[in-house]
């Protein structure tokens, strides 16, 4: 677990995801949310406003991989947040307070939920409040991902919400708006200042329809099965780029490593480099690259196993980055083998 953990920040870049990625300027705008107070505890609080977000807009608008490292970062903030008041207030402070304003939830937000919900997890009381009658839909359809451990961390407020958040928070840190006697230098209740509300995104914003990407093929990955695209990678230093998008719903990807080129072997049988994971390519291409710490046979793989209906149809393009070498040496040739294709 330990190890998986590592590599995963490894490969999201997590030491450095504060200071050297940028979230796209959609995300920016509209994505809702942000860090403000700190609960009785010594804590820091952040706020997730979700009734103004456009979920859909958002997800036509940016890769799941955009999202992800939004929310690492966001994490990564926190973290640091936490050292600080340690080193304040001479005691280890380790715990996140996260509070949900449900204000506004509507069946807006169950778009296509069970293909984008993005899980992050955090170590301290969670708050619910304004919950509508539609969140206990909502809150089901989630809750089966989240351990016990988990789920005992989420408190659901009532029409006393007010009364309970001060339970956990001094009224000079929580937001007027909320019950408290908090407000940002200009007054305002809602500390805009440092808690992002959201809205619509215009459709400006919207990748399928403003980007044309021209791939350079094309494979088509049956119900129920997966394809395999094979790359000999002779040196270390070398790296593996692709893009591609899908027609009409989300596909599984992922790159693993195995030992003998044209062998086909199932993922459970290869060493996992890049997790595997579905991603809503129907609406926004997605892109990516490796670094390939060794030579050795990588396996780029579309997985459509779980899909019993469907077939996608798959376009895409890799390419592999030559090391600089010392003694001027260029190798160019890179074996592809392709499993299975049917395009």
């Amino acid at each position: 677990m330990l190890r998986k953990h590592l590599d995963f920040r490894k490969h999201m870049n997590a030491d450095t995801i504060t200071t050297e990625w940028q979230p796209p300027e959609v995300i920016e705008k509209y994505l809702s949310g942000g860090m403000c107070g700190y609960d009785r505890e010594g804590s820091p609080i952040w706020w997730d406003v979700i009734g103004p977000v456009d979920p859909k807009g958002l997800f036509l608008s940016a890769s799941k991989q955009d999202f992800i490292k939004s929310k690492i970062r966001d994490c990564e903030i926190l973290q640091k947040e936490c050292e600080l008041q340690s080193e304040r207030l001479g005691r280890h402070v380790e715990a996140i307070t996260m509070i949900y304003d449900c204000d506004g939830l509507g069946l807006k937000h169950l778009w296509n939920v069970s293909h984008h919900t993005v899980t992050y997890m955090v170590l301290s009381p969670l708050h619910l409040s304004s919950a509508p009658k539609l969140f206990p839909v909502a809150y089901n359809l989630i809750k089966h991902f989240l351990s016990e451990i988990t789920r005992n961390k989420i408190i659901i407020l009532g029409a006393n919400w007010q009364e309970v958040l001060l339970n956990y928070i001094d009224p000079e840190q929580l937001p007027a708006a909320y019950g408290g006697k908090l407000t940002d230098p200009d007054g305002d209740p809602r500390c805009r200042n440092k808690i992002h509300y959201a809205g619509p995104v215009p459709a400006s914003y919207f990748v399928r329809e403003s980007v044309k990407v021209d791939y350079e093929q094309c494979l088509t990955v049956s119900r129920g099965s997966s394809q395999q695209l094979e790359y000999e990678i002779l040196f270390p230093g070398c790296v593996l780029r692709w893009q591609f998008s899908s027609d009409g719903a989300d596909i599984g990807f992922g790159v693993f490593m195995k030992g003998k080129m044209g062998q086909r072997q199932n993922a459970s049988q290869m060493q996992e480099v890049v997790p595997s994971q579905r991603y809503n390519t129907h609406l926004v291409p997605e892109d990516g690259s490796l670094t390939c710490s060794e030579p050795g046979i990588y396996v780029l793989r579309f997985d459509n196993t779980y899909s019993i209906f469907q077939s996608k149809r798959i376009s895409f393009t890799v390419e592999v980055l030559l090391p600089e070498f010392p003694f001027g040496k260029e190798e160019t040739s890179f074996p592809l083998h392709i499993i299975n294709q049917n395009c």
